[in-house]
């Protein structure tokens, strides 16, 4: 099955363990304020390549691929469920690692034949890195246009499933900084038994220019880009009431 393919990016250095080959998949349901890629948002657009076909390339650079493997981004990847069950199933046979960078808006608790395809995907797939774009949920839906109910559910379908998981928060001046919500965010986290890292972005505007270019308003316009500072006192505040979650799960089990 081909898979609908904004772009590829040969060697990725932000996108998991190791330099990676970059599969950036077209389609998000999600309209985050702070998106860098408007142009991946539409469905059934961008160029069409099949598994075999990015496998292909993969192989071609394998020797710089020795600590690292694919990740499949957005867009948002696990709206093409099938197009990624061929591709890791391909890359399994190879012994590649798999990695998927995802937003987690697709996914709905309970049964469905979509979630028996997760369940299969996840059976292969090495790592999970899940954008939380805010624990708030009024908050989450201002800033994405979604709730974040089914997110959050996500995160722990992974822990259930055993999938590693990698988590990473952006934070925006005035929007994702607060506190408190910072502290929610690291209780939550904290209680996830799977969680092997945590990324905290600053907000940039480096993709402004992609919005002009495409016609549209920028959501965030005259939000300041977040500091390195900024972004390292917010991981502090995650971590400390990570710590936290942790260590009252750890008192519970004594």
């Amino acid at each position: 099955m081909d898979g609908y393919i904004h772009s590829t990016e040969s060697f990725g250095t932000v996108d998991g363990p190791g330099v990676r080959f970059v599969i950036f998949c077209q389609g998000c349901p999600m309209r985050c304020k702070y998106c860098h890629n408007p142009d991946t948002w539409e469905l059934g657009k961008g160029m069409r390549m099949s598994p075999e076909e990015l496998i292909a390339e993969y192989m071609r650079n394998k020797a710089f691929y020795s600590r690292g493997g694919i990740t499949v981004t957005g867009g948002e990847p696990l709206l093409q469920i099938d197009f990624l069950l061929e591709l890791f199933a391909l890359a399994k046979e190879k012994n590649i690692h798999t990695c998927i960078d995802t937003s987690g808006a697709a996914y709905r608790e309970g049964k469905s034949a979509y979630n028996e395809k997760l369940d299969r995907l996840m059976a292969m797939t090495d790592l999970v890195m899940l954008d939380i774009k805010h624990i708030d949920e009024a908050a989450h839906r201002e800033l994405t246009g979604m709730p974040n109910e089914g997110i959050l559910a996500f995160a722990k379908y992974l822990e259930r499933k055993n999938v590693p998981l990698w988590i990473r928060h952006v934070v925006v001046p005035g929007i994702t900084d607060d506190e408190a919500a910072l502290s929610r965010l690291g209780a939550f986290i904290g209680g996830l038994k799977n969680l092997r890292a945590l990324d905290v972005l600053p907000y940039h505007t480096m993709g402004k220019a992609k919005y002009q270019q495409l016609g549209m308003d920028y959501p965030l316009e005259g939000v300041e880009p977040a500091t390195k500072e900024q972004a390292q006192r917010a991981k502090g505040i995650i971590l400390k009431s990570l710590r936290e979650a942790r260590a009252e799960l750890a008192a519970q089990t004594k």
